[in-house]
Formats: C-alpha cells, sequence, structure tokens
C-alpha cells in the first residue's frame, strides 16, 4: 500500500507500538479487533442502499449487506453531544457535553472512556480524525485511553488540504486531501498492531463543512445536481467510501478482517436539506431527520449477512455491545444507559423490549429542558423549544414524516412522554451543565492556547462567526470596559509566559491590551498592524466550493505581555483594550500560557 508520504513528520509511533506489542496480554490475544468509523454531518439518506440514486457508495452498500443494517438508529442532533455518548456509553448531558462549542461539548474528566475500557484490557487504542470533546491538558484524547492520536480536536477545520493537523499534541504538516490523510494513519495503525488487539477509531470530519473535496468527486457530482455544495456533500461522501474500502482492503492483506468488528455510523442528520427518505428535520433538529443515522455492523462468523435490525437503538448502546463481544472487562463506576445490542445483532433475540431514546438539542450555547423529546418504537414525542408551541406527537409507523401533529388525539401517550422526558432531562442534568474550567500548566503539554470561543463575553462584544464556532475570534471592542474572560485551572503553580493572538488595524496603534490574572495585570502597546483575512485573488470566496489547496486561512499576529507568577487552583483570566474606540479592527483569537 502506498500511503506514507502522506504523513510528512514520519511514523515515528508504529516502533513504540510495535514494541507495546510484546508487552499485551494473553488473555487478550484472541480477542477480535474494532475498527469503529464514524461521518460527520452524513445523513441517513447519504447512502445509496437507503433510496438515494444520485450518490454512489457501494462499499457502504456492501458493508451494510455482510452484516447488519439497523432500520432505526438514533444520535444526538449534533457532533460533539454524539461523539460524548459513543465515548461513554450514556447520555451526553451526564458526561457535560450538551454542545459543540463554549466548552460545552467536553466530557467531564470522571467519565471512563471507550478508550479508557480497551486500553485497561490490554488493546492497542487509536482515534483518527474529529475528536471534539476536550481539547486542554487531561480533555485531550491522549489522555482519555487512546495511545495514539492524529486529527484535530475542535469542532471543525478550516482547510481539507495540506492541512496542519496534530499527532499526539504535537504539529503534523501533512500532504493531500484530509480523509485520505486520517486513513492513511488509520491503517499504519492497524498494520503496527495486526498481532496484538486493536481498536481503531475513525472519526472522519467530512462531509462537515467547509466544501472542500478533490476535484474528480466535485465534477462528478456537478453534472448529477444543480447545487453546488452538495456536489460537494456528495463528493465528500464518496471519498469516504473509497476510503472505508482502503480500510476493509487493509483488514483483508493483514487476514485479521474475520476477527475485526466492523461499525460504520454517522453523528447526526444532514447539516442541509437534502434526500433524506422523506423525515422531516436536518442536523440541529430534534425530529426524525436530523436524529437517524446509517448503522452497519460487519463481524464474520457472528453477524448473519442481511441482518436487519428492526428496533430501535443508539450511540450509547456501541460500548457495551463492543464490551461485550470483546470480552472486556468493564465495571462502570457510574450507570450505562446504552443496551448490549448483539443478541439482536446475532439473532438470538425475536423480541425485544420498547424503550425511550431521548433527544435534547442545546439552544445555541444555553442549555435548557427544550428543545428535546422521546423517540419509542411507535411515537415522536418533540418540543421545539420556544421556536415552538409546546410538545407535538407523532405516530411514526403511520406518519414517518412527521405531518401530523396527534398530541391532542393521544392525550394519555403525550402526558406520558413527556413525563419521562421531563424527569430523564432532570436527571441526567443534576450536576449541572457549566463547562468545567479550562485546565492550564497540564505537564505533557507545553503550552495552552485558550480559545476566543471558550471566552464569556461582556455586552457589546461579539464572535465573528456569530455564536462563537470553532476557530473563531473576538471582535467589536470599543472601550476598555469591554472584557474576554476565561475560567481556569492553574495545575502547576509557577512562571508563565502569556502571549495573545490577534488582529488589528492602524486606528487601534498605540492602544494598550491588559491581561488580568490571579491579582496581577500584565500590558502590552499595540505597534504593528495586521489584518487577519488572506488576500485572495479576484473572484474568490474563502468559503465557497475548493477542489484543490491550498486554502486560504486567517493568521494572527502575536502580542507578547509579561510573565505573571500562578498558584495552583481556579483563576480567572480577563483580556481588556484602552485607547481604543468605536469602529476598531482589533480581533482576539486566543491566549497562551507557557509554564517555564
Amino acid at each position: 500500500m502506498h500511503h506514507h508520504a502522506r504523513l510528512v513528520h514520519g511514523m515515528w509511533w508504529l516502533a513504540a507500538a510495535v514494541c507495546l506489542t510484546a508487552v499485551s496480554s494473553v488473555a487478550a490475544e484472541d480477542r477480535p479487533n474494532v475498527l469503529l468509523i464514524m461521518a460527520d454531518d452524513q445523513g441517513w439518506g447519504d447512502v445509496t442502499l437507503h433510496g438515494n440514486d444520485v450518490i454512489e457508495t457501494p462499499t457502504m452498500d456492501a458493508l451494510a449487506r455482510s452484516g447488519a443494517q439497523f432500520d432505526r438508529f438514533y444520535a444526538c442532533p449534533m457532533c460533539g453531544p454524539t461523539r460524548a455518548a459513543l465515548l461513554t456509553g450514556r447520555w451526553n448531558l451526564r458526561s457535560g457535553a450538551s454542545w459543540v462549542s463554549h466548552g460545552k461539548e467536553i466530557v467531564r474528566l470522571d467519565e471512563t472512556t471507550i478508550g479508557d475500557v480497551f486500553s485497561n484490557a490490554g488493546y492497542a487504542t487509536g482515534a483518527f480524525g474529529k475528536w471534539h470533546n476536550g481539547e486542554y491538558g487531561p480533555y485531550h484524547p491522549n489522555a482519555r485511553g487512546f495511545d495514539q492520536f492524529v486529527g484535530f480536536c475542535r469542532g471543525a477545520w478550516e482547510n481539507y488540504f495540506d492541512a496542519v493537523i496534530e499527532r499526539n499534541r504535537q504539529p503534523l504538516q501533512t500532504k493531500g486531501y484530509i480523509t485520505d490523510v486520517l486513513t492513511d494513519a488509520a491503517i499504519d495503525f492497524m498494520e503496527a498492531n495486526r498481532d496484538r488487539p486493536f481498536l481503531c477509531y475513525v472519526p472522519y470530519n467530512a462531509p462537515h463543512h467547509p466544501f472542500q473535496v478533490p476535484k474528480k468527486y466535485f465534477d462528478k457530482y456537478r453534472q448529477r445536481t444543480d447545487s453546488e455544495k452538495m456536489a460537494a456533500v456528495y463528493g465528500m461522501v464518496e471519498n469516504i467510501d473509497d476510503n472505508l474500502a482502503r480500510l476493509l482492503a487493509t483488514l483483508d492483506e493483514l487476514e485479521i478482517a474475520d476477527n475485526t468488528i466492523v461499525i460504520y455510523t454517522s453523528d447526526n442528520g444532514p447539516a442541509q436539506p437534502r434526500y433524506n427518505g422523506g423525515m422531516r428535520g436536518i442536523k440541529a433538529s430534534v425530529d426524525e431527520g436530523g436524529t437517524r443515522v446509517p448503522m452497519f455492523v460487519r463481524y464474520p462468523g457472528h453477524v448473519p449477512p442481511g441482518t436487519i435490525v428492526k428496533p430501535i437503538a443508539s450511540h450509547i448502546d456501541l460500548l457495551p455491545t463492543l464490551a461485550s463481544w470483546c470480552d472486556v472487562p468493564f465495571n462502570a463506576e457510574k450507570p450505562i444507559d446504552g443496551k448490549d445490542l448483539t443478541p439482536l445483532l446475532e439473532g438470538k433475540r425475536a423480541e425485544w423490549p420498547d424503550r425511550m431514546v431521548f433527544t435534547h438539542q442545546n439552544r445555541l450555547g444555553e442549555t435548557m429542558m427544550t428543545p428535546g423529546g422521546v423517540r419509542t418504537e411507535q411515537y415522536r414525542l418533540v418540543h421545539r423549544g420556544p421556536k415552538g408551541d409546546g410538545y407535538e406527537l407523532y405516530d411514526m409507523l403511520a406518519d414517518p414524516g412527521q405531518a401530523q401533529d396527534i398530541a391532542d388525539d393521544q392525550p394519555e401517550v403525550t402526558t406520558r412522554l413527556m413525563t419521562a422526558y421531563e424527569a430523564w432531562y432532570r436527571e441526567v442534568t443534576t450536576r449541572g451543565t457549566d463547562p468545567p474550567p479550562l485546565p492550564v500548566g497540564y505537564e505533557p503539554a507545553d503550552e495552552t492556547a485558550l480559545q476566543a470561543e471558550d471566552a464569556r463575553l461582556s455586552d457589546g462584544l461579539q464572535f465573528y462567526r456569530k455564536q462563537g464556532w470553532a476557530h473563531d475570534s473576538i471582535l467589536n471592542w470599543t472601550s476598555s470596559d469591554d472584557t474576554a474572560t476565561w475560567q481556569i485551572d492553574v495545575l502547576q503553580e509557577g512562571t508563565y509566559e502569556i502571549e495573545l493572538m490577534i488582529g488589528c488595524g492602524p486606528q487601534d496603534l498605540g492602544a494598550t491590551v491588559t491581561v488580568n490574572v490571579a491579582n496581577q495585570s500584565v500590558t502590552a502597546k499595540l505597534t504593528t498592524p495586521h489584518e487577519p483575512l488572506p488576500a485572495l485573488e479576484k473572484g474568490k470566496d474563502r468559503n465557497a466550493i475548493w477542489t484543490s489547496g491550498p486554502v486560504p486561512t486567517m493568521t494572527w499576529l502575536p502580542l507578547e505581555l509579561p510573565s505573571v507568577q500562578l498558584e495552583t487552583g481556579i483563576q480567572v483570566l480577563r483580556v481588556s483594550v484602552d485607547g481604543i474606540e468605536a469602529g476598531s479592527r482589533f480581533e482576539l483569537k486566543e491566549v497562551r500560557l507557557c509554564k517555564r
């Protein structure tokens, strides 16, 4: 396989993985491998097998037919919460992951992840793709049970061609398209651990925007659809299908396919309206279309080919199911919400008790009881929050497109499901939904970069991307009363160097930037203008369709400030600017703290 050139800095960790093989436990040697693949924003309808006559996904289709396909498999309405549910086997709100940004995507440190479970059982563990459940210090995948990590930790990435991502906390300059690169890393990991049981988690970041895809895929679907964005999305999905074929071919070449559990799924519904089997809703909605996703499972000798799993299921079921199949000790300290699905997958249970799969959606950063709802085998109850008119009830057997609200016609069912949902919400949010303080001074990391999107903003300040998404910045500074604030948890006392990543205009020169933390104030003057937005060729738009790189991304000017002394414990770090006026072009991207 000729793929190693894509990971430019070399694969030093392969040697370490081979050494670890020698000390792996004998008890684990006969256990199956796990290849767990999850796409990002691939809806249920983005598969040929599900009736989409535009897209071509032959590998996904073949994988589904070679094992089991779930008829009704459910995720959360957005990506970070789904990942938390998959990692822990618990409702996402229990672990603190209620949204996708502002620190509300972070999984609490007292949660046990699938990486922890399999690593403790002697498995080699690797994650290759989008993490999205915490990037700071002990929240990083390398500290959550994954020996190897290649990818990125935030909720999105800006450049899919020759991207700078990371490998085990260190920057990694890659060459090629990002989905191909992540597949290369996963293949290298499997090759290095062919003689040792492994958990290979591949959470791709496609077909999530930006709309960047190699030209041959875009050109193919541009001939089949009137929408350039849809052409890019379908092209990204077919590229995933091609990379899935590479992963499966690797298992065959290593002669481990018969002893490897392969799972393919997605994290939520489609991000844009497109074919989705006539279901109502898209990503971020609590309707069927926002939460029903593809789910295919292959395990030769255990899952009969052509299996159709009818009962409803969810991402919370994956950890207990895999732990059961792999005979992995799993003494959970916290209640596991998921169910072991092996009886359904192996055809040993014709009957399966009805259950409730709960759904919740954050209000763009504000966590409240609604929007939310619950799905049973027959019904879906939804509450759309402030945009709705209370609880709605749909008979999904008679009305799969949710055209007719029957809440008034079925008051007993409505009341029963409403009561269950509200009791569930209160129970899973007992510990609250506030994000944790951000750790600073975590020993394995050289520095902590506090991101703009994790700040609390005073009135008047705003995010460049409005809601505070990944890679955001803070702008609209008009006076010294404007402040951006981070709550931090200092893990090691000592001297910390401070550097801000900023942009500013000529009119801002001479203004003073102040960082206040632990009763210390340090300052620096703005002396050099810098425009973060890159200069583009005429007619180009950095948010448009890109079929090759390099894709221009925003750049930032480092601004050094004097060092500060920090003691361990919770602190508040605050940034303000003095000598600035309305119309300022000052922007703040991040605050970097590095322990000397």
